[in-house]
């Protein structure tokens, strides 16, 4: 079921709630911005509120995406949570209550994150640095002015509980007419869901890190490869990889083996519709709020105009495919012509599995749906290395000083001897032109973050002044996750100084690809000339890659910086980012 916000509220049927839908959620302030038509009530989203004042109540929900009662945890009894819509200059105000009962699975603290709004710290909702938490039976009133437009997000800060569906879409209606005409507009919110407690997911993940890769290769590949590049070439490539003691299989530690995946909080079955009539311009909000998930996004038939990124305006582009990193989020305008239904895939980057959606003329219809793509292989190249390095470098964890010469990338010295490090990148290189390992070649037009501008100039002039470098650093069989291989609970905050502008350089020694959030203020990255290229929130960093942003220290107070993969987080690649005069 999908209809227009005009059309008023609907009551979910039986069907939807047996699809995996929260139960209950009222529909209110609704129509109060004058917009192209809102077609966000799909089979997915329950809820839209929109003004100035929120009253929002986390609590628990039971759900059923895979044939079993769950419980979920939910805002307004909605999952996702309420639809936001601010709008730009406005002072807005949400009053969040925990109601969550005694003995939840999903703990008892709470607490909601503005996923790249810029507002004072301790309105920014991560609790142990700006904020307490909002504990059970209270409320918490967030207030601030809304200084941006755009496609963002929302989430707990607390816990696992954003695995367990305490997200939801935000959406910021800008001041000035937007670049560019639509007459449709959809939020497509990507996430994954287990049945598992988050809690009993970390644990199994620290336990069995390997839990989810079940294409490890066999003998038959073995024949394969050596058919293709020769006996010598196979035997060193799998030196190489005994050497590191890692597997290329290993492109995700979460995949569909156990997640179900999700869009708009329906299942594939529930059939997720966008409706349309042939020949308008449809705009597409695509969030990813999964926990561990990049998603592939296509739109068979269709090419997709990309007109903004984490929120911020790029000069159109144009593809067929684009990969969104957890966190990330990304405006398209599509127009759908020629036949009555189309199918919007999403599968996972491991490619285990898949959600997928349609856009269509009325409701019901479906279109084909194709198969998940051939399951990428790791290459050195995505580990950082050149084909003449030995994998003794990598294996030995004492590379730190290694440093100087021959164009080598230099490491700092808490990763050399470091148990919790298993891999150094010794020629990483930006990547920016790189769609990703399993998108190269495909026959497809696919987005990288080099065919991204954004529509005006560096929002600061100035150069920075200073220069901070960090290491994404992880071991894959501990399930080990830091920065420079010193995780949270042993890292001292990052000091910037207000006011200043300074360059970030990341580095990321691990085979997995990690999006990287700077709360509290915008990360302006870099092309390969050190000129500025991009403006986001979220910066994705593949494996073996060394990426660089500037950011203007302009935000007062504690901030948290992590990798947006919640498990990795959890596991320690975070930091607090001190910002002080």
């Amino acid at each position: 079921m999908s209809f227009d916000v005009s059309d008023g509220p609907r009551r979910p049927s039986r069907r939807r709630f047996v699809q995996g839908l929260a139960a209950g959620g009222a529909l209110a302030g609704l129509g109060l911005f004058p917009r192209p038509a809102w077609a966000l009530k799909g089979a997915g989203q329950a809820n839209v509120l929109s003004g100035t004042h929120f009253d929002l109540s986390i609590g628990e929900t039971p759900v059923n995406f895979t044939g079993r009662m769950r419980s979920a945890i939910t805002v307004n009894g909605s999952l996702p949570a309420p639809l936001l819509r601010w709008r730009e200059g406005d002072t807005v105000e949400l009053r969040v209550r925990n109601a969550l009962p005694h003995g939840s699975i999903h703990g008892h603290e709470t607490s909601l994150h503005w996923h790249g709004i810029v507002l004072p710290a301790n309105m920014d909702g991560v609790p142990g640095l700006s904020f307490d938490g909002i504990h059970p039976g209270e409320s918490y009133l967030y207030r601030f002015q809304v200084r941006q437009a755009g496609t963002y997000w929302y989430h707990s800060h607390s816990g696992f509980q954003e695995q367990a569906g305490l997200y939801g879409p935000l959406v910021i209606d800008p001041l000035a007419p937007e670049p560019f005409a639509y007459d449709r507009d959809y939020v497509v919110m990507l996430s994954d869901w287990t049945d598992l407690s988050g809690a009993a997911l970390f644990s199994r993940l620290k336990k069995m890190a390997g839990h989810d890769n079940w294409y490890k290769r066999t003998a038959g590949d073995f024949f394969r490869d050596v058919r293709r590049d020769g006996l010598s070439a196979t035997l060193q490539d799998r030196r190489m990889w005994g050497g590191m003691r890692m597997t290329p299989t290993d492109l995700s530690d979460v995949n569909a083996g156990t997640y179900t995946y999700l869009i708009n909080g329906t299942t594939t079955p529930g059939n997720w519709t966008g409706l349309f009539r042939s020949g308008e311009r449809i705009r597409l909000r695509f969030i990813n709020g999964a926990a561990m998930t990049y998603f592939d996004v296509r739109i068979p038939g269709l090419k997709m105009t990309v007109v903004a990124v984490d929120g911020q305006y790029v000069h159109p582009v144009t593809v067929d495919e684009f990969r969104i990193a957890t966190a990330e989020t990304f405006d398209v305008i599509v127009e759908p012509t020629g036949q009555d239904a189309f199918t919007v895939f999403a599968q996972d980057s491991a490619r285990t599995g898949y959600v997928s959606g349609t856009l269509a003329v009325r409701e019901g219809l479906r279109a084909p749906v194709p198969a998940l793509d051939p399951r990428p292989i790791l290459t050195m190249a995505d580990m950082g290395m050149t084909h003449g390095q030995s994998a003794d470098a990598h294996a030995g964890h004492d590379m730190g000083g290694m440093a100087q010469g021959g164009g080598m990338q230099s490491h700092p010295a808490s990763e050399a001897g470091n148990p919790l490090v298993d891999n150094q990148a010794m020629a990483p290189t930006s990547r920016l032109d790189d769609p990703g390992n399993g998108l190269r070649g495909n026959g497809r037009d696919v987005l990288s973050y080099s065919k991204l501008r954004s529509l005006f100039g560096d929002p600061d002039g100035r150069e920075p002044g200073r220069e901070v470098q960090l290491h994404l650093t992880g071991h894959m069989e501990k399930f080990a996750w830091s920065f420079d291989g010193i995780k949270f609970s042993g890292a001292e905050p990052l000091k910037f100084n207000y006011g200043e502008r300074l360059r970030i350089v990341l580095v990321n020694d691990t085979m997995m690809s990690h999006p990287i959030h700077l709360h509290g203020m915008w990360s302006d990255v870099e092309d390969d000339h050190g000129g500025f290229m991009l403006r986001k929130h979220t910066i994705d960093m593949p494996p073996g890659s060394r990426r660089s942003y500037r950011v203007r220290a302009d935000a007062l107070g504690n901030w948290a910086y992590h990798c947006h993969l919640l498990y990795h987080m959890e596991a320690g690649m975070m930091r607090q980012v001190r910002v002080e005069e």
